[in-house]
């Protein structure tokens, strides 16, 4: 992949802040592959988002339909040109969606990477959230660095507690983080991992 700048020419120039690694971007291990979303997938991302779950923890709308998708898609594509944001779709072998995995700059400290993620109704149970979130820190620690990788997630949201315990994550010591979504204020607690060899 060729890469207009270094990571560290990229840390350099943001005065520390976490840069998302530039597109295309595909990753696979631990018998799955994170791969950038295509306009073939408008179906799976009706499939994986449309569901009450994701409704009632994430800001995606709901009911999730095939023009929801499309708004989704484009603003995702235009979130990854401007380098804010990867949302890579959690696949098993490159192929249908199951799910997705976000790696954006925090919007609470910008040094800090964070991750968000979904698993369609169908496929959980199957550890695949967890798999993806590993894949996707073990990039974000690498290059760049950031200070520290976060998940935010709204207390009460058991699954995603039990994703972040098993990717090694401990609940931090702060203040929840206070977003919008749907109309409603969201306390998010924030879980975080440090890269070895930090306080």
């Amino acid at each position: 992949m060729s890469r207009a700048a270094t990571g560290q020419d990229l840390l350099m120039q943001t005065k520390g802040s976490f840069v998302v690694p530039p597109a295309p971007l595909r990753l696979e291990g631990a018998g799955i592959v994170l791969r950038e979303w295509t306009d073939d997938d408008l179906d799976a991302l009706v499939e994986v988002y449309d569901d009450p779950e994701i409704a009632r923890w994430t800001p995606v709308v709901s009911p999730f339909d095939a023009r929801a998708a499309r708004a989704y898609l484009d603003r995702a594509r235009t979130s990854r040109a401007e380098g804010r944001t990867a949302q890579l779709a959690i696949t098993t072998d490159g192929g249908r969606p199951r799910g997705e995995v976000l790696l954006f700059r925090s919007g609470s400290d910008e040094r800090d990477a964070e991750l968000a993620y979904g698993v369609g109704a169908g496929h959980r149970g199957q550890g695949l959230a967890g798999r993806a979130v590993r894949l996707v820190t073990e990039l974000a620690l690498r290059e760049p660095r950031p200070r520290r990788v976060v998940l935010c997630i709204e207390h009460g949201n058991t699954a995603s507690e039990a994703v972040a315990r098993t990717c090694g994550f401990t609940l931090a010591a702060e203040p929840p983080a206070l977003r919008q979504a749907k109309g409603r204020e969201v306390r998010l607690r924030t879980w975080s991992l440090r890269p070895e060899g930090t306080g």
